[in-house]
């Protein structure tokens, strides 16, 4: 018989796991929305995120600036940026030679995604990727190039999870299918996209795991604040909000009562989530950090301990319960 492990003897290390806090940020498109944009990345970093993530724009249309934004995150803050990439209308050799220049300013974490298809309803260019599935392998190609410039680490790679049927799959069937296959390419873990009912969530996770999908799946929320960002999102996901939040946002009288109603319905959906498993929070912010931070006020999630920012915290008026 084999003896005893010494980590059975040890049973506080199984303890169960911090939750994870993590943002997404889009770059600026103009230099008012650059200053908004750092505003927020002060008051975001505050928070100490485990991470946060920048988008990439269709086909890297706004690759200059969002790879410019990650370099300034890796200089000038405590944040620990991951890129967003897409790989449809791109070639490997031009997809491998972003990944280099990602790795050489210093990200280690890339959130792989296919993208859209083009609007014109062309073809993408000969050559070009077409799966996310493929863009991961990819990475792991160029990364086991470059085992010795990153001490023989790896890259964190992040994925696309659907808690409803992606508007182009046959079946929900489909999407864990995929779900699959970028983890087997080498996937860590999945964010998903924008969901409004947290059975959507529990359905994604229990279908997932019965497939033999292990990696983290980390719920995206959206603060439900904005009656016309709710409605259009829903839209893109093919998904209707509640009828009961839509009327009460549109009923509310000012701002205020708009952000109080948006805030509790964000913080139910977030603890649904988390009471059916999640192992973090990722906070979809459209770059305005006031609804994210009162949110995460009311969720007290149970977060380890990072250092102190380097910057100060500004004091922000909280919303009455």
């Amino acid at each position: 018989m084999s003896p005893p492990s010494l980590i059975d003897a040890h049973p506080n290390l199984t303890d169960a796991a911090p939750v994870a806090l993590s943002y997404e940020l889009f770059p600026p498109r103009s230099a008012a929305a650059a200053e908004t944009l750092w505003t927020t990345i002060r008051e975001l970093e505050t928070t100490a995120p485990d991470y946060v993530s920048v988008t990439y724009g269709a086909s890297g249309s706004n690759r200059d600036t969002a790879v410019e934004l990650i370099h300034r995150l890796l200089l000038e803050t405590t944040l620990r940026p991951i890129a967003h990439l897409t790989c449809v209308g791109n070639t490997p050799q031009e997809l491998a030679g972003i990944i280099g220049e990602l790795l050489d300013i210093g990200a280690r974490g890339i959130l792989a995604l296919r993208g859209d298809q083009p609007k014109d309803g062309g073809q993408p260019a000969e050559g070009s990727l077409r799966y996310a599935q493929d863009l991961i392998e990819l990475i792991r190609r160029v990364e086991q190039r470059r085992s010795a410039l990153l001490c023989a680490g790896k890259i964190a790679v992040g994925v696309a999870a659907y808690p409803t049927r992606h508007p182009e799959s046959p079946s929900e069937e489909h999407d864990i299918e995929v779900l699959l296959a970028k983890q087997r390419s080498g996937a860590d873990f999945a964010i998903t996209q924008v969901f409004f009912d947290a059975e959507q969530y529990v359905s994604l996770l229990t279908r997932a795991r019965r497939a033999g999908v292990t990696i983290p799946i980390i719920p995206g929320v959206m603060p439900l604040t904005s009656l016309r960002r709710v409605t259009r999102l829903g839209e893109l996901a093919g998904v209707e909000p509640s009828p009961d939040l839509l009327e009460r946002l549109a009923a509310a009288d000012n701002d205020i009562e708009r952000l109080r109603i948006g805030v509790r319905a964000t913080v139910d959906l977030a603890n649904a989530a988390l009471d059916a498993g999640a192992p973090g929070i990722h906070l979809y912010t459209f770059n305005e950090h006031q609804s994210a931070l009162e949110v995460l006020d009311k969720l007290a999630l149970p977060r380890h301990q990072r250092a102190a920012s380097r910057h100060s915290v500004a004091a922000r008026p909280q919303l009455a319960s």
